[in-house]
């Protein structure tokens, strides 16, 4: 948790509203003790260790958000911490995985950080923290017109990126083509259900990031997609296409 890469921010819905996360997918919080004018962290000593600061190092705002809310603050023991609006941002030591929340509303100062630095609110009609906790990593959703495709822990629809290549294992999505299109995550072969674990395997991309395959297709996530069984990333720019249980792009041969 305290071992860092360069933080490309993102925002995702998941049992809350729109949240911010860094680029592996983990919720970004923040502390009420904390003040905002001037940027300031109040979280030192064994605070910091339950709640890890974020670097500010080589930050890049969130696609469709406000790349002037983006700072940082220096530490008390000189390190530069990320700010947005003003913020300090921190990860939960106790969220194990892309998606967990498990810091909203600790001790009552601590929340999940929206968009804006805002605090992110309750979704109720979001999926409960119970129902993320029950879904595999990866699992099936049957959706109207388009059939069975393949959707992350948070019931996300999960992608192929038309330009990649399974073998050799390749990337074509670098860049800024991240931002629009995150990629998923490595996920425990053991949770995985009604989906093929043929090629299942890990991709250690060029840039250091770790992604999933299946059938040693590498798999992303669509930015556009707000809610659980959104398609908004479908024949997206024609750029990539949904995945089936069986790895092949939903409503293609291939």
């Amino acid at each position: 948790m305290n071992t860092w890469r360069n933080v490309s921010l993102a925002v995702t819905t998941a049992a809350l509203t729109k949240v911010l996360t860094d680029g592996e997918g983990f919720t970004l919080y923040r502390f009420d003790e904390d003040t905002a004018e001037p940027p300031a962290s109040n979280c030192e000593g064994d605070c910091a260790k339950a709640w890890p600061a974020v670097p500010a190092r080589n930050a890049e705002a969130a696609a469709g958000t406000d790349a002037s809310l983006i700072g940082e603050v220096t530490r008390g023991d000189g390190t530069k911490q990320l700010t947005v609006a003003g913020r300090p941002m921190y990860r939960y030591a106790e969220d194990t995985g892309p998606g967990d929340a498990k810091g909203q509303a600790v001790g009552g100062t601590w929340f999940a950080a929206a968009p804006d630095g805002r605090k992110a609110p309750v979704n109720a009609d979001g999926p409960s923290a119970a129902e993320q906790a029950g879904r595999a990593g990866l699992s099936v959703r049957e959706v109207p017109e388009l059939g069975d495709m393949v959707v992350d822990k948070r019931g996300m629809t999960v992608y192929r990126f038309k330009k990649d290549s399974a073998w050799p294992m390749k990337s074509a999505c670098t860049g800024d083509c991240l931002k629009k299109w995150p990629v998923v995550p490595p996920v425990s072969k053991n949770d995985v259900a009604g989906v093929t674990t043929k090629g299942f395997v890990t991709f250690d991309r060029p840039d250091g990031v770790q992604q999933q395959s299946l059938d040693c297709w590498p798999l992303c996530a669509f930015s556009g997609d707000a809610e659980p069984g959104d398609t908004n990333g479908q024949e997206a720019g024609r750029t990539c296409q949904a995945v089936s249980p069986h790895a092949k792009l939903v409503g293609a041969s291939t």
